[in-house]
């Protein structure tokens, strides 16, 4: 059976999804679904870049503020949910309009997740050094205690299928033995691709640099510190782990100084572009407009073409 047709907005940290996603709305029949990591959480507002309420109002988007910090919100929930939501717009006779630049997401979206995800480099890394400091047989012990059926299938000196597992888990969300028990198909329904593309990296990098600035005189250090006196987070979470949060709360704990909270910030926020950037390139089929200088009406006459 044929899922419905979607439309995917998507590009790169910094490239104005957002604003064109309000302009396609409010001229169009369609319904907005946040394909976006970090805007799921409640109360991570100034540091995601997430929509004011103005915005919101005038262009609801589905998925942003759904879990609190403390919860997990993995790539099979998020599946769940958009084909779930994409139905009910349907129904309502409007277009699924998908914007975010979670390319996780949208890969376990449209080819089904029962292939397990691909390899993290900076994950990796950081188990590495993990282990080298608390030993394999200390990380068999963490793999126990999220996936207990695949550690008693690891021997605690199997470095690569620990490192392995304990990576899946923190991409997903799901231990690896519930990923391998589990099936899902690809969406099978027809997809505008429309990119916003970063031409000019170097302009990009400068439109990334202010906006962390503008997050910092917008209190962005105060919105960490209250996240942090709550005691229920730390900064092996996924809601921590979002760009700019872990820099932020490493600057509280005086481990970094403003200066380096800064630039490592943005540097950490250039890597996420790039990622981006790497994975967008690959995509089959897509309509790509320069983030910084395209013109409205060509992307308006491809949506009247298609809807």
């Amino acid at each position: 059976m044929q899922d419905p047709a979607i439309i995917c907005l998507m590009g790169a940290t910094a490239t104005g999804k957002t604003e064109l996603a309000v302009e396609i709305a409010k001229r169009f029949p369609v319904e907005l679904i946040s394909v976006d990591s970090a805007l799921i959480y409640r109360d991570m507002n100034i540091g995601t870049a997430k929509p004011d309420l103005q915005t919101l109002e005038v262009a609801p988007h589905f998925l942003i503020d759904i879990i609190d910090p403390a919860e997990k919100y993995s790539a099979w929930d998020f599946v769940n949910d958009t084909r779930q939501l994409i139905t009910q717009i349907n129904q309502r006779g409007h277009t699924p309009l998908l914007v975010g630049g979670t390319m996780m997401y949208y890969h376990a979206l449209e080819q089904g997740l029962n292939q397990l995800p691909e390899a993290n480099a900076e994950i990796r890394a950081r188990l590495d050094a993990e282990a080298k400091a608390i030993g394999w047989e200390a990380m068999h012990l963490k793999l126990a205690k999220i996936d207990i059926e695949t550690a008693n299938r690891v021997k605690p000196g199997d470095s690569q299928r620990i490192q392995r597992a304990l990576e899946v888990f923190e991409i997903s969300g799901e231990p690896l033995s519930t990923l391998q028990s589990k099936e899902s198909t690809g969406y099978r329904g027809s997809r505008l691709k429309i990119l916003l593309q970063a031409v000019d990296r170097a302009l990009l990098h400068q439109r990334i640099e202010k906006r962390f600035h503008v997050m910092l005189e917008q209190d962005f250090i105060e919105e960490v510190e209250q996240l942090k006196g709550r005691g229920d987070l730390d900064l092996s979470m996924p809601s921590m782990r979002c760009v700019g949060y872990r820099q932020a709360w490493q600057y509280l704990d005086n481990e970094l100084s403003r200066e380096e909270m800064i630039n490592t910030a943005i540097a950490a926020t250039r890597q996420l572009a790039k990622r981006q950037i790497t994975w967008l390139r690959k995509q089959p089929e897509k309509n790509a407009f320069d983030c910084l200088n395209y013109n409205k009406d060509a992307i308006f006459k491809l949506l009247n073409e298609s809807l």
